[in-house]
């Protein structure tokens, strides 16, 4: 027995031993005991490194020598104690003072320590960890800077979501663009931002499945505000997950971009407009090239018809010719709405007065629209004038009108209105008829040549385009708006007009019929214009150059120049004109072309005939330079549905 317990006090001093061999030797903890008052009794190697103080130098002092004055002066170590001795143990984290007075950060805990149920002492470890403090008021700060950042931001909607897409937290940029202080949405589910018709579909639920399976979720669409406005937004959401990879909620960050969108649409738009004009462009090249050659050739036709008609005496033989002369009229008058469309139409440029233009046509409006539609005319009372081609101009209100008459099949109402638009310096004439609309996918293509939504017969396509064509064509632009079910409405924007200078007539009683002077380069085309010139009693010279021209002008003996355009060599009907004009200031001057480029430079310096012409069209024109009569303008609306003005038909 004496054996047995001599082994056990050997085995107890053993474990003691070795245990302060343990504690003594450890280097990364402060290893103390302290007395029942809280000095220092013993002291390891830790505990030096750590505080720098040697056993030594420590032992009998009280440990509150490792606390800041601050610490010590409100009685933090006693209290230390105080605790230990009532918990049985006391853990604590706080700034601890070095012998040379520098400052760590410790972990400290203080057990007593008992004997035979008296308090002997107290066991201390301390544990260096500025390091980890370090780490951690880093980490703090960075967390508190990066809520600061986020909280505001205000260009972007910043806050989480949880799980179930409760929003749960809210920054600046999300009150500022959708309206929400923080009391109002921390709490509520974020799918109160879609739309009624996306929250019915379920969408906000799908973002945040998508979201979650995929990793990332990325969108634009449309948010509503808390005052029930729509923005454009973009919007991403990310799912977040802990160290478990379990989903604890998600990211979600908005941002308003509608004037991003409507930029981009507005260059959308530009783009549209720029391929459309490159289409009509290349429309135009076509068209203009074709109609030259395609003019000439019905001048041809028309001009002979008149002789021809003298010739024939059978009642047959009239009808036949009347077949062709008709034929002939209804291809001319495609040939100019083509090039009117493809703004290559020679035309002939002037101030009209507006209200007066639309009052001389009421009564062919009237005929044209019928009984079921009512004409109301709205012009303003000081509208200007404006500067383009009469018959141009007739022409594309009177497209206008058929086009909106065939609109209300149950009859409604057209009105014509004209008003000033002061800061662009231009007037506006515009129809606006009552009937179906126009459906989108149609709106974009009814400036196109032959597009039409008619019957076979009904109309040709190309009442627009001669709209579309004469406005730019004359400096101007058109425009449409279309609702369904609400009607339509045309708008032909006109450079304003300043009035236009007289040309003085040629007396032509003085020396008996006038003499002109034909400058005409292909001789079938000659032939036929001689002809009508010579039904009209005038004396016809015939040259084909600009230099063979100047010559008979030099022989004087010329009353009137009448000069195709067109012309080979170095000097076209234009520029023989100008050089005319310079010689001969008074004498008059008449132009004709079936298409040209440099006609466009001719403005209102010269009259200009259009190929192919008539015989009235032509005796209309002389006569203004002649002094002689000279029938009217006027027009009618032909079986098809266009308007024909009178150089597109004969006489009745």
């Amino acid at each position: 027995m004496i054996k047995q317990t001599d082994r056990l006090k050997r085995d107890i001093f053993e474990s003691e031993r070795r245990f302060r061999l343990l504690a003594g030797g450890a280097i990364d903890y402060a290893i103390c005991m302290l007395g029942a008052d809280g000095r220092v009794t013993n002291w390891n190697k830790g505990a030096e490194r750590i505080t720098g103080y040697s056993a030594k130098a420590i032992l009998g002092k009280h440990f509150s020598i490792f606390y800041p004055d601050d610490d010590r002066d409100s009685g933090i170590p006693a209290r230390a104690l105080q605790v230990a001795r009532k918990e049985k143990h006391v853990a604590a984290e706080g700034w601890w003072v070095r012998k040379d007075g520098s400052q760590f950060f410790a972990a400290v805990v203080i057990d007593p320590v008992y004997e035979k149920r008296r308090l002997v002492g107290y066991a201390m470890v301390i544990r260096d960890i500025t390091e980890r403090q370090q780490a951690r008021a880093d980490l703090e700060a960075s967390e508190s800077q990066f809520r600061l950042l986020v909280s505001n931001v205000t260009d972007y909607a910043l806050y989480m979501l949880t799980p179930d897409g409760i929003v749960a937290n809210w920054n600046t940029g999300g009150e500022r663009i959708k309206g929400y202080s923080p009391a109002e949405i921390i709490g509520q589910s974020f799918a109160r931002f879609y739309t009624p018709a996306d929250q019915a579909a379920g969408k906000p639920a799908r973002a945040l499945k998508i979201a979650e399976e995929s990793g990332h979720y990325v969108e634009e669409g449309w948010r509503v505000r808390k005052d029930g406005s729509f923005f454009w937004a973009s919007v991403v959401i990310d799912p977040i997950r802990d160290n478990h990879g379990k989903l604890v909620g998600f990211a979600k960050i908005t941002r308003d971009i509608s004037e991003r969108r409507e930029a981009q649409q507005k260059l959308e738009q530009v783009q549209r407009q720029l391929a459309e004009s490159q289409k009509m462009d290349a429309l135009g090249q076509l068209t203009g090239g074709v109609a030259h050659d395609f003019n000439n050739l019905l001048m041809i036709i028309s001009g002979n018809l008149h002789r021809i008609k003298r010739e024939v005496m059978s009642e047959r033989g009239r009808l036949a010719l009347g077949a062709i002369e008709t034929a002939s009229q209804r291809a001319a008058s495609l040939t100019s709405q083509l090039l009117t469309f493809a703004r290559r139409q020679s035309v002939n440029p002037q101030s009209i007065n507006v209200t007066d233009r639309i009052t001389s046509l009421r009564e062919v409006l009237i005929s044209a629209l019928g009984g079921a539609i009512r004409l109301d005319i709205d012009v303003e009372p000081a509208v200007w004038p404006v500067f383009a081609d009469p018959t141009e101009f007739e022409t594309a209100l009177i497209n206008l009108v058929v086009n909106a008459r065939d609109a209300m099949v149950d009859g409604g109402t057209l009105t014509i209105a004209a008003r000033n638009v002061p800061h662009q310096a231009q007037v506006v004439v515009s129809v606006t008829d009552t009937g179906a609309g126009i459906p989108d996918d149609v709106l974009s293509k009814v400036f196109d040549p032959f597009f039409t939504t008619k019957p076979v017969g009904k109309g040709t396509g190309l009442g627009l385009s001669q709209v579309h064509g004469f406005a730019h064509q004359a400096d101007g632009r058109v425009e449409i708006r279309s609702a369904l079910g609400k009607g339509t409405t045309v708008s032909i924007y006109l450079p304003r007009g300043t009035g236009s200078a007289a040309i003085a007539p040629v007396d032509a009683t003085e020396h008996g019929p006038a003499t002109v002077l034909l400058i005409e380069d292909n001789p079938a085309v000659a032939d036929a214009s001689m002809g009508l010139l010579e039904q009209l009693g005038y004396a016809v010279r015939w040259v084909s150059s600009a230099e063979a021209a100047l010559s008979e002008i030099d022989a004087n003996g010329i009353d009137v120049v009448f000069s195709d355009i067109v012309m080979p060599g170095r000097m076209d009907g234009l520029k023989l004109a100008r050089t005319i004009r310079d010689r001969k200031p008074d004498l008059p001057i008449l132009l004709t072309t079936g298409y040209s480029d440099s006609a466009r430079n001719v403005r209102s310096d010269f009259p200009v005939l259009r190929k192919p012409y008539h015989i009235h069209d032509l005796s209309r024109e002389l006569s203004k330079l002649t002094g002689q009569r000279s029938e009217s303008l006027s027009g009618e609306i032909d079986p098809a549905g266009q308007y024909a003005p009178s150089s597109a038909r004969a006489r009745r």
